[in-house]
């Protein structure tokens, strides 16, 4: 797998070959300029490598090409070599923004090692761009509920009006898929964002006290209650009340709970005046609802209640292509937690993410991203479903994994097709068809 992409611009063929042997022998991806015009139409703000040049050319010398390539971008590095420099054309280059002056006739080690840290640098350049764009995007919603599928995309279409009419909601999705996150994303980008926000899960609070612990109670209300205590319920006025597994909640709680909902009051344990409650309800389940409305698990008129709107988060199965993106956001995020560098998320580490159904969604490719940020053991613990509902044919996982290479492969080469098909040895005609085949667009891959 190729370090990085080099420019190396120079009027001397010869010299040209023999510095593009010896990066490539030094695992680069080069590509050679007998000219700084034809260099230039090829850079951009999205440009990810390194590039060198002869300062002494006709046309455009060297210096004014650094110019026009910081012009372009400030950040793009750009290696100096001349065999008429000194001392002070080497600090005049740097002062202008050169990321290092190498004088001829010069070691090709040298130049390799110079290159593998301003390669570095611009990778690290452009993850905070990426960062900063998703934290920036225009309704931030990118950067919580991330995937650049249709379907992902209609999430946040639905998330955003949801959250704007300030109705209540149901949460409908598997494990792992993040519906505490859409729940959260409700609130964020909804009118009670900075008022309270009361996760509760009803799957996980004691029979004996949950009841307690959603509407307090009053001192002396049962043997124990010492002391006045302001329910979660209570707790949350003004803002939103998350109640995860609420299939999990008992049958008698579900009546007080629909009570709560339809009049907007809550009643301590042991007083009998109810008490105003300005909250916005949004509940989620794993299960079908109406299912265990049909066998007595649950209140059909609290599904009725809960259900003003409805959103299903779609399992990563349905949404194969945002995997590799959704991959790459989530080690980021272990890089910064672990404070670790992020390993090369090569082609077999692609083909581990595309070979598995991921029953465990989000939550499982957390996990995988971390246990790869922090190299232990396997990268991505593969262990194929069994067959039954859910399951991925072969077919389907080869054509999951031919999606994931063109992706990666087209974002690490900015869109460019040329590039592209160059590296994964196809014509121009067979990856036109392959990207349409799969739906891949070259623009929404730019910054991945």
């Amino acid at each position: 797998m190729a370090k990085g992409i080099v420019y190396f611009i120079d009027d001397e063929a010869e010299l040209r070959h023999a510095v593009k042997q010896g990066l490539e022998l030094a695992g680069f991806t080069v590509e050679c300029f007998d000219s700084a015009i034809a260099a230039i139409e090829r850079l951009s703000h999205r440009f990810s490598g390194v590039v060198v040049s002869d300062i002494k050319m006709p046309g455009i010398d060297g210096i004014a090409f650094m110019q026009k390539s910081l012009e372009i971008d400030p950040a793009i590095p750009v290696v100096l070599v001349t065999g008429h420099g000194g001392v002070t054309m080497a600090v005049q280059a740097m002062r202008d923004g050169a990321y290092d002056f190498i004088e001829k006739p010069f070691d090709i080690a040298h130049l390799a090692a110079v290159v593998a840290r301003a390669a570095e640098k611009r990778r690290l350049v452009l993850d905070n761009r990426a960062l900063r764009n998703e934290m920036g995007d225009g309704t931030g919603l990118e950067a919580v509920l991330v995937g650049r599928s249709a379907a992902m995309e209609r999430l946040r279409q639905e998330t955003l009006a949801i959250a704007n009419a300030d109705a209540d909601a149901l949460i409908l999705g598997e494990t792992g898929v993040g519906k505490e996150v859409v729940a959260r994303a409700l609130h964020q980008f909804g009118p009670r964002q900075g008022a309270p926000f009361a996760a509760i899960n009803c799957g996980a609070l004691p029979t004996e006290i949950i009841e307690s612990e959603l509407f307090g109670h009053e001192a002396g209300a049962f043997t124990g209650a010492t002391r006045q205590r302001i329910g979660r319920l209570e707790h949350a006025k003004g803002g939103t009340i998350f109640l995860d597994e609420i299939e999990s909640m008992p049958l008698d709680l579900q009546v007080k709970l629909l009570h709560v909902i339809e009049d907007r009051s809550v009643v301590r344990i042991g007083a009998n005046t109810p008490i105003p409650l300005d909250a916005r309800f949004t509940a989620a389940s794993k299960v079908d609802l109406e299912a265990a409305c049909r066998e007595g698990r649950f209140r059909q008129d609290l599904l009725y209640r809960l259900n003003v709107v409805t959103i299903r988060i779609p399992p990563l199965r349905e949404r194969p292509e945002d995997i590799p993106h959704l991959f790459h956001h989530l080690t980021r995020q272990a890089r910064a937690r672990y404070r670790r560098d992020i390993p090369e998320i090569n082609e077999t580490v692609l083909a581990q993410l595309a070979a598995h159904d991921w029953p465990g969604n989000v939550r499982e490719l957390r996990n995988a991203a971390d246990r790869f940020v922090l190299q232990l053991g396997e990268a991505v613990a593969v262990t194929p479903s069994p067959g039954g509902a859910g399951a991925v044919s072969l077919a389907e996982r080869v054509d999951n994994f031919e999606k994931s290479v063109l992706a990666s492969e087209l974002a690490r080469n900015e869109g460019s097709m040329k590039a592209t098909y160059e590296r994964l040895g196809l014509s121009r005609k067979t990856l036109y068809d392959k990207l349409q085949k799969h739906g891949i667009k070259r623009g929404d891959l730019s910054s991945a």
